[in-house]
């Protein structure tokens, strides 16, 4: 959206530099990456990025007020519950609309999640679009003054602390099958954290212990910290009950809490009047429906990636609706044809990506890009210059405290 910087880089672009960067991409990771790799970045201007961080620093602030924190104890499933919560989420995702206002182009939010995303990818995807499209220097994914070295040190930090990274583990139901599998390669690159399976961890008394690949000695080790990837709405697919880990008082550390995957979610958006958030209610408080019930979005409370989301419901379908209390109606945002491509405009949605230790610190982002009714797969078929992908903008004078 720095127009000099777009259209250069339109100009230079080649199908042969996109597939080699993908190809390079997957050469590093060592397996296909099974979504989509947008052909660009996103250029940012340094305003629109300054405004991209007040938004979601304004809305962080909000779920994390005791006001909310109170009323947020309620989102967390009795059968769910976790022993051992910390205060605050180790990881919190900001979901943020390009959207135009009076001619300006304005953060909106979509969603937000107390939930780790894909903090190593978005490493190994800014080393791929430098080392095959000539961007300008300068530019950066990142905050708080990080580069990729010092981005690194920092998740190293929050992941592993002091602990021996081979009694940190990054925790699935079946990593193997996940289209996130590229994340957890490059996690235990970058950090040296193995990825274990849920089947694959034994708990004996207050310890959990899993049971290394052969190739590495094999043997059991004790696990010190979990980074939690495990989705619940996935183990409720498949019919799985929780598994002992989740429900005993551990001597292990979450990283972060499963807890707050529902504290902050879906059921936060309700609470947030900001201006950077749409209107929106529990289905189950409303007393009338909205006017212009086309401008509202369906959402189910309890999934994950976009699954169940409705666009264009009826005030038959919502009566229609046996637990009104597991949906929020949201207004919708109309994305802003904002990304110049070589056939139609790109709109975006960007994540921004926080780490909490100390304090919450935004450090990284991830961009969706799509030509569909909305992001995702099933709305881009067929469709270039859409899918994963980063914004660069100017770097923030300020450096990591």
């Amino acid at each position: 959206m720095i127009p000099e910087l777009r259209q250069a880089y339109n100009a230079a672009f080649t199908e042969d530099r996109y597939h080699a960067m993908v190809a390079g991409l997957e050469a590093e990771a060592g397996l296909h990456v099974p979504f989509r790799i947008c052909e660009t970045p996103v250029f940012l201007p340094a305003a629109l990025a300054a405004e991209l961080e007040r938004a979601a620093g304004e809305l962080l602030a909000a779920v994390s007020s005791p006001d909310y924190l109170r009323a947020a104890a309620r989102a967390v499933p009795p059968q769910y519950q976790v022993p051992g919560e910390e205060a605050h989420p180790v990881f919190v995702q900001i979901d943020l609309a390009i959207a135009e206002v009076d001619g300006r182009l304005v953060p909106r939010l979509i969603e937000l999640q107390g939930f780790p995303s894909l903090y190593a990818f978005q490493w190994l995807l800014t080393r791929a679009y430098r080392r095959h499209f000539d961007l300008p220097g300068e530019m950066t994914p990142y905050f708080a003054g990080l580069d990729d070295a010092s981005y690194v040190d920092c998740l190293r930090r929050t992941i592993v602390g002091d602990a021996d990274p081979r009694t940190v583990v990054l925790l699935e139901i079946e990593p193997e099958q996940q289209k996130t599998r590229v994340d957890f390669v490059m996690t235990e690159k970058l950090l040296g954290v193995p990825t274990v399976g849920l089947a694959e961890v034994t708990v004996r008394g207050r310890q959990a212990f899993y049971r290394r690949r052969a190739e590495d000695g094999g043997g059991e080790v004790p696990i010190r910290r979990v980074y939690n990837r495990v989705i619940f709405d996935e183990l409720a697919r498949r019919g799985l009950a929780l598994p002992e880990l989740f429900r005993a008082d551990l001597d292990l550390e979450w990283v972060g809490h499963p807890n707050w995957f529902w504290k902050l979610s879906k059921f936060s958006l309700p609470f947030l009047h900001s201006q950077y958030a749409p209107p929106c209610h529990f289905l189950s408080e409303l007393r009338e429906l909205p006017a212009d019930l086309d401008n509202y979005v369906l959402k189910p409370l309890f999934s994950f990636a976009g699954l169940g989301v409705e666009v264009g419901v009826t005030a038959e379908r919502l009566a229609a609706i046996a637990r009104p209390e597991d949906y929020i109606l949201q207004r919708r945002i109309e994305y802003a044809p904002a990304v110049v491509t070589p056939d139609v405009p790109a709109k975006l949605e960007v994540r921004m990506m926080y780490v909490w230790r100390e304090q919450p610190l935004l450090i990284n982002n991830l961009v969706r890009m799509t030509k569909g009714k909305m992001v995702g797969v099933d709305f881009n078929k067929d469709r270039t210059w859409v899918g994963s992908s980063l914004a660069l903008h100017p770097p923030a004078a300020r450096a990591e405290p």
